[in-house]
C-alpha cells in the first residue's frame, strides 16, 4: 500500500468520524432541549388558547393559569401515546386533589379523537389542538415534533419538565415528588 493512499485512508476516516460525532452531539442536544426541564415561562398566547373539546365546547386554557399543570400531547395513532393515556389518567384521578391539573391535546383529526374516547374513555380535560398541534410543541420545545410529549408546568407558569416519548410511572412519581405545584 501506498502511503498517499493510507493518509487518504486515515483522512476519510478522520471526517467521518468528526462527523458521526458531530450527529451524536446534535441528537444528544435536541433530546436534551426536548425531555429536559425548561425554566422559561410560558408566554401569555399560551394561556389565552382555546381548544374544541370532543364532547362539545371549548377548553379555555386560561382556566388552567396559575395552577400546577401536566399537559399530554397525543395521538390515536401513535401507539406510545395510547398506552400511556390509562396511567395518566391514573395520575390525574390520584393527584388531582393535591392540586394537579392535567390537560391532554390531541394532534389528530377531530372525529378520530371523539371515536378512540368513545373506546377509552379518560377523566381529565381534553382539547384538540388538530394537525395544528405540531407547531405548538416545537414552540414548546419538542423540534422533533414528535409524540407523545408531555410538558410540565408549574403554578408560576414556568416550565419545570418536558419529555418526548412515552411516559414512565418514574416520570410522573418524580414530577409528583417535586412539587412543581408549590
Amino acid at each position: 500500500m501506498n502511503p498517499t493512499s493510507t493518509r487518504r485512508r486515515w483522512l476519510v476516516s478522520g471526517v467521518a468520524g468528526a462527523a458521526a460525532v458531530a450527529g451524536i452531539g446534535a441528537a444528544w442536544w435536541r433530546h436534551e432541549s426536548a425531555s429536559g426541564a425548561g425554566g422559561e415561562r410560558l408566554q401569555p398566547e399560551f394561556w389565552s388558547a382555546r381548544y374544541e373539546r370532543p364532547e362539545g365546547g371549548e377548553l379555555d386554557f386560561a382556566t388552567f393559569k396559575g395552577k400546577p399543570l401536566l399537559l399530554n400531547f397525543w395521538a390515536t395513532w401513535c401507539p406510545p401515546c395510547v398506552e400511556e393515556l390509562p396511567m395518566v389518567d391514573r395520575f390525574y384521578r390520584d393527584h388531582a386533589a393535591n392540586g394537579w391539573q392535567v390537560v391532554g391535546l390531541a394532534i389528530d383529526k377531530p372525529e378520530a379523537v371523539r371515536k378512540f374516547l368513545v373506546r377509552t374513555p379518560v377523566s381529565f380535560p381534553m382539547g384538540i389542538a388538530g394537525l395544528q398541534g405540531t407547531d405548538l410543541v416545537r414552540n414548546l420545545g419538542n423540534t422533533a415534533g414528535g409524540l407523545p410529549f408531555t410538558l410540565v408546568v408549574g403554578a408560576d407558569g414556568i416550565v419545570a419538565a418536558r419529555k418526548m416519548g412515552q411516559l414512565s410511572p418514574a416520570d410522573l412519581e418524580a414530577w409528583q415528588r417535586a412539587e412543581v405545584h408549590s
